[in-house]
C-alpha cells in the first residue's frame, strides 16, 4: 500500500500517551483522545480555551438537526440530510492569572502529557504554564463519562503552584453557543436557564437537551449568564507548594423527543441533577469496576508485539464506547461520537461490520442494532415508493431512518444497505438460535427487503435476473449493471427468506404463494458474472475491460483522492476503493473453495487502493486463510492502528468507529479462522511468526469460548456456560472445560 503511518503518540499496553504537545495535530489528538458511554461523547479539546486547530465538540446519541437541499426536477434524489448536532460545551473553562489567560497556543508551558486510560475511561492531560511573570503553576486536567449513569459527566482540576502563592480567576461554564464545524453555524436557542442549568433547544427539530453542573471549590462562586451560557467564576486561593482541586459533576440530560414539553424536559433535568451525589473519585471508582468486569470477558491479548497490542485495545474500548446496547433506538455512526464526518449518520458497516463484535461479545446488543432497522422500516418502506419499488430500502446514511444522503448516486444506487440488514437478520439468527424474533420481527424484515429486491431487480433479454444502474460496495465503479456484490447478496436475501417462510405460514407475515415463485424465480436465475476458466467473479459487467492503473506509483501526498482527483477521474479505471468480490467470499466464505478465494485475491488485491478504511481488514482476513502471513499482517496492522497512525490523514475528523469493529474481526476471523456462516462455528488459528502468543474469547449459544495460540499449538475451552459444538480445524468436536489443543 502506498499510505504511511505518521507515528507521534506512545507505545503502552492499556494507554493512548502524547509525551509533550504536538500542535500540527492537534485535531488528530482531539479524535484519539475522546470519551463517550454510548448516551454520549465529547472530543478530547482543551478546556480551557485553544486558539490553534481544534473542534470544540459534544455529541448526544439521536440528537440530530437537519437542513434541506434545494429542490430538484428529478423524483426519487433525497433532498433532506439529517446530521448528529453539535451540541453544549460542558467543559467550557477559562483560567486567567495576572491578567494573562492559559492558551497553549500563545502561553509559555513545558512537560506537557495527555493519556487516556482503557481501564477507567479517564483522560488525564497536565502541563506546567509558566506566565509573562514568571509564575509556574502545573494543572491537571481530569475527565470522564460514567459508565454507570449515562447522562453523567464530571470534570476534576487540580493546581500546584510552584514558585508563587497567587489568586487565579477560574470562570467554568455550560456552553450552547459552540457552532457546528460542518455548517458554520450554531443550532441552539435557550429559552430556561437557572444557576449553573439551562435548556438547549435545536432550531429545526426541536430536540430538548438540559445541561446542569455543580462545582466545588474552595471559593465562593458567583453566578454569570448570557444568551446561550451559564456558569461561576471566582478566585481560587492558592497557595505555594500546596495543590488546590476544583470538580464538578455534569448532567446532560435529554429523552430525544422533540415533542415533550419544555417544562418536562426542564424537571426530568434538574431531578437527574439533584440525585448526582458522589465525587470525581467515586465515580472514577465505579468506571474502574465496570471495565475490568468488561475486559474480562472481551480482552485480547498479543504478546511478542506492543504496538497491535496498544492498537487493539484501543479498538475495542472505542467500540465499547460508542455503543454497548444500554440505549434503546441507538446505532452506531460512521465517526461514533468523535467528530461530524459523514454528518455522524449509520451506514451498511453496522450490520457488516460492527454487528459480529457485538454479536460474539453481547447477542442483546447485536439485537438492538437490528431493532433499530426494524423499528424504521417504515421509512424504509417510503424510500422504496420514492424509487418507484415496493418493500423496504434501508437507508444509505441516515440518523433516524430517513435517508440522509443527498448524493444520488449513493442514495439511489447502492442496494448494500438493504442487503446488509437481511444479512444481519441471517447471521443473528444463525449465531444465537433466536428463532422467536426470526418468526416475529425477522421475517418481516425479510419479506420487506425481498419485495424492493424484486422490485428493484430486472430481467435481461436472455432470461437472467439481476440489477442495473447500480454501485457496489466499491464506490469508484458508478451506474454498472449486474454488480457481482449486489447480485450475489440478493441471491442469498431471496434464498435464506424461502428457507424462513417454510416454517412460517406466509399468510401470517402477508406473502402470497405467487411472491413465493417469483422470489424463487429470481434466485435460480441471478447473473453472477463468473469465469468457469479462472474462477473469477468478474466485479461488474465489463470490469475486465477497464483500464488498468498501478495503485502503488499513486504519490502519497494525494491522498485522500476525493480532494485531490477530479470527481470523475477516479471512475474511469480499475482501481477499487474497497473490497467488493471479495467481500462477499468474506460474508459467505464457507461457500467458495480455497481455488476462488486464491484467484479472486490475487486479482483484486493488487487493483485496491483501500481508500476506505473498511478495506484492510478484509483483505488480512482473506490473506491469513490463504497462508500469506506477511501480507496478512501487514494490512492487520494498519487496520488496528488507522488512527492511532492517522494513515488515511484524516483522523482529525474523528475516528473511523466501523473500520475498529473490522480490526476486532481481523484478530477473531484472520488470525483465529473463526468462521461463522457455517452449520458449526468453526476455528483455525493461525499466529504471525513474531509473536509469542494472543487470546481472544467470544460469546457462543451462552457460552464463552477462550481461544489461545503460541507458536506451538492452539488451544480452545468454554470457560463460563455448557458445552456447545465446533469445529476446530475442520473436525467436528465437543467442547467443554477441559478444552482441546492441536499443534500448530
Amino acid at each position: 500500500m502506498a499510505k504511511i503511518a505518521d507515528q507521534y503518540l506512545q507505545v503502552h499496553p492499556w494507554k493512548i500517551i502524547e509525551d509533550g504537545f504536538h500542535p500540527d495535530r492537534s485535531e488528530v489528538s482531539e479524535s484519539l483522545f475522546s470519551l463517550a458511554n454510548e448516551y454520549q461523547g465529547t472530543r478530547g479539546y482543551f478546556e480551557e480555551g485553544y486558539s490553534g486547530d481544534h473542534l470544540t465538540g459534544t455529541y448526544l446519541n439521536g440528537v440530530y438537526e437537519e437542513r434541506f437541499t434545494e429542490g430538484t426536477a428529478y423524483k426519487g434524489i433525497s433532498t433532506r440530510l439529517a446530521f448528529m448536532v453539535n451540541t453544549v460545551d460542558w467543559l467550557y473553562t477559562r483560567i486567567e492569572l495576572d491578567g494573562e489567560i492559559l492558551d497553549l497556543a500563545r502561553c509559555k508551558y513545558s512537560e506537557f502529557r495527555r493519556e487516556l486510560d482503557f481501564r477507567s475511561g479517564e483522560l488525564r492531560r497536565e502541563t506546567v504554564w509558566e506566565t509573562a511573570s514568571g509564575k509556574k503553576i502545573r494543572i491537571v486536567f481530569l475527565r470522564l463519562l460514567s459508565m454507570e449513569t449515562n447522562e453523567l459527566a464530571c470534570q476534576q482540576i487540580r493546581f500546584l503552584p510552584l514558585n508563587f502563592s497567587g489568586r487565579p480567576k477560574l470562570t467554568l461554564g455550560l456552553d450552547f453557543s459552540t457552532p457546528h464545524r460542518m455548517y458554520g453555524q450554531n443550532f441552539w436557542s435557550c429559552p430556561r436557564k437557572d444557576t449553573g442549568m439551562l435548556l438547549g433547544v435545536s432550531t429545526s427539530v426541536n430536540q430538548r437537551v438540559f445541561a446542569g453542573m455543580r462545582v466545588s471549590a474552595n471559593a465562593k462562586p458567583e453566578p454569570i449568564e448570557g444568551e446561550k451560557f451559564t456558569g461561576y467564576v471566582f478566585d481560587l486561593e492558592l497557595q505555594q507548594g500546596r495543590e488546590s482541586i476544583v470538580e464538578r459533576p455534569v448532567i446532560l440530560y435529554t429523552e430525544r423527543d422533540p415533542n415533550q414539553p419544555l417544562e418536562e424536559a426542564w424537571n426530568k433535568g434538574v431531578s437527574a441533577m439533584q440525585c448526582v451525589t458522589k465525587d470525581y473519585s467515586a465515580i472514577l471508582e465505579e468506571n474502574r469496576r465496570y471495565w475490568a468486569g468488561f475486559w474480562s470477558k472481551s480482552d485480547i491479548t498479543i504478546e511478542g508485539d506492543p504496538e497491535t497490542q496498544q492498537g487493539i485495545r484501543f479498538c475495542i474500548f472505542q467500540m465499547q464506547q460508542t455503543y454497548r446496547g444500554a440505549l434503546k433506538g441507538a446505532n452506531i455512526g460512521a465517526k461514533g461520537l468523535t467528530g461530524e464526518a459523514y454528518n455522524g449518520n449509520a451506514f451498511w458497516d453496522t450490520e457488516t461490520y460492527c454487528l459480529p463484535f457485538y454479536l460474539f461479545s453481547n447477542p442483546a446488543a447485536a439485537k438492538s442494532l437490528i431493532d433499530f432497522r426494524y423499528k424504521t422500516m417504515p421509512q424504509a418502506m417510503a424510500r422504496a415508493k420514492d424509487l418507484d419499488c415496493e418493500g423496504a430500502c434501508f437507508p444509505v446514511a441516515t440518523s433516524d431512518g430517513t435517508e440522509s444522503c443527498t448524493l444520488w448516486q449513493h442514495a439511489s444506487l447502492q442496494l448494500q444497505p438493504t442487503t446488509a440488514v437481511a444479512y444481519a437478520v441471517w447471521h443473528y439468527a444463525h449465531v444465537t438460535g433466536d428463532t422467536e424474533f426470526l418468526r416475529s420481527e425477522g421475517a418481516e424484515l425479510l419479506v420487506q427487503i425481498c419485495r424492493f429486491l424484486a422490485t428493484r431487480g430486472q430481467w435481461s433479454a436472455g432470461g437472467k435476473f439481476g440489477y442495473y444502474a447500480v454501485m457496489g460496495p466499491d464506490e469508484f465503479q458508478m451506474m454498472v449493471n449486474h454488480n457481482a456484490y449486489t447480485n450475489y447478496m440478493a441471491k442469498r436475501t431471496f434464498e435464506y427468506t424461502l428457507e424462513v417462510l417454510k416454517s412460517i405460514p406466509p399468510a401470517s407475515v402477508g406473502v402470497t404463494t405467487s411472491e413465493l415463485a417469483e422470489w424463487k424465480r429470481m434466485a435460480e436465475e441471478m447473473l453472477i458474472p463468473y469465469d468457469l476458466s479462472t474462477g473469477l467473479f468478474e466485479q461488474h459487467l465489463g470490469f475486465f475491460d477497464l483500464p488498468h492503473i498501478d495503485v502503488d506509483a499513486i504519490p502519497v501526498e494525494e491522498f485522500p483522492l476525493y480532494s485531490h482527483w477530479a470527481y470523475d477521474r477516479i471512475y474511469r479505471n480499475d482501481m477499487i476503493k474497497q473490497p467488493d468480490v471479495l467481500m462477499f467470499m468474506f460474508l459467505y466464505n464457507q461457500s467458495f473453495s480455497a481455488a476462488e478465494k486464491r484467484a479472486n485475491y490475487e486479482y483484486y488485491e493488487p487493483r485496491c487502493i483501500h481508500e476506505s478504511s473498511l478495506s484492510p481488514s478484509v483483505h488480512s482476513i482473506l490473506a491469513a486463510e490463504l497462508g500469506r502471513s506477511q501480507e496478512a499482517f501487514d494490512f492487520f496492522r494498519f487496520a488496528t492502528r488507522i488512527d492511532l497512525d492517522n494513515y488515511n490523514r484524516n483522523a482529525c475528523e474523528g475516528i473511523h468507529t466501523t473500520s475498529i469493529a473490522a480490526a476486532w474481526m481481523n484478530i477473531v476471523y484472520g488470525f483465529g479462522g473463526m468462521r461463522s456462516d457455517g452449520d458449526l462455528l468453526s476455528f483455525k488459528p493461525s499466529i504471525p511468526g513474531h509473536w509469542k502468543s494472543y487470546s481472544f474469547q467470544v460469546t457462543y449459544r451462552q457460552s464463552v469460548i477462550k481461544v489461545e495460540v503460541n507458536q506451538a499449538k492452539a488451544f480452545l475451552h468454554v470457560v463460563e456456560g455448557d458445552p456447545v459444538r465446533v469445529n476446530f480445524f475442520d473436525k467436528a468436536c465437543e467442547l467443554d472445560g477441559t478444552g482441546i489443543s492441536i499443534k500448530i
